[in-house]
């Protein structure tokens, strides 16, 4: 597929997708939003795929919604003649398709990542950012409410209180803080970022299983929203069961014997445990 406000390339066993509007911060459009959901799409049902690197081009990582509209950018009754039920934020549909990925996401947040530019990530597995990244929650000071289903991951990966305070605030704060809060894991010089999320995603590629990484991240987001730790026993013991007899873990521990990288046979395209999935998603109504 060609694409226009974005670029996907692969090398290396890791899919790296760029945000491609440099002259508009990369402001995020429909057509992002259409073109990020194929390209995880794509991501995900390729074998060749470990794992995915999202950053942007330019001097922005998203400057957060295209606000070219003006006061009618929200307004979606008026531009798109949609009503309260048909609506779906674009947001939302980026951010849902990330959390079904099988495949790990890292977010290299290389300059300013505000509004959907900020929410996006959160369904991401990893965010590394540049010494010259900042975010911001914004959506109280244009007069609207978190989108991109962040109301259920920023406390997640933040906790309550500090996702409260960002986003009751609205302010935009630098790599430093978001380091401190918890919403990156590192922050690195502009010209190391890039580099180092590579190197995270050949660590994946190059010593782990996909079917086994498939599960464990899908185990992990699934698991917060269960009400006891039974749920994450009954699915451990399930993953464990299946995966003991497999192809996988007996290369994974012929490898460990042979001090030699793995070479693990399973797809996690054809060959996910016939367990999988143990959940019963909701559909957009």
């Amino acid at each position: 597929m060609t694409y226009t406000d974005i670029r996907y390339e692969l090398a290396e066993r890791v899919a790296t997708i760029t945000l491609h509007r440099p002259d508009k911060l990369n402001a995020f459009t429909r057509l992002m939003r259409d073109e990020l959901v194929e390209a995880f799409g794509r991501a995900d049902a390729d074998d060749e795929v470990r794992a995915v690197i999202v950053t942007g081009a330019g001097r922005a990582f998203c400057a957060g919604a295209d606000l070219s509209a003006g006061a009618a950018t929200f307004d979606y009754e008026k531009r798109e003649g949609l009503t309260a039920g048909t609506h779906r934020d674009g947001g939302g549909m980026v951010s849902l398709r990330i959390f079904e990925m099988k495949k790990p996401v890292i977010a290299a947040v290389n300059g300013p990542a505000v509004g959907v530019g900020a929410t996006m990530q959160l369904p991401m597995d990893m965010r590394i950012a540049s010494s010259e990244a900042k975010f911001g929650f914004v959506f109280a000071r244009r007069g609207i409410v978190p989108e991109a289903c962040s109301s259920w991951f920023l406390p997640r990966v933040v906790g309550i209180g500090q996702a409260l305070e960002w986003t009751l605030s609205g302010r935009v704060f630098d790599a430093a803080e978001a380091k401190a809060g918890g919403l990156v894991a590192k922050v690195v010089p502009p010209a190391d970022l890039l580099p180092a999320a590579r190197a995270y995603a050949r660590e994946i590629a190059e010593h782990t299983s996909p079917v086994a990484v498939a599960l464990a991240r899908q185990m992990m987001w699934r698991m917060l929203g269960a009400d006891h730790p039974m749920e994450a026993h009954k699915v451990d013991s399930r993953g464990i069961y299946a995966m003991g007899a497999s192809p996988d873990v007996a290369e994974g521990i012929a490898a460990f014997k042979e001090k030699r990288a793995p070479k693990f046979p399973m797809r996690a395209s054809a060959d996910m445990p016939p367990f999988y999935p143990w959940w019963n998603p909701r559909q957009f109504e």
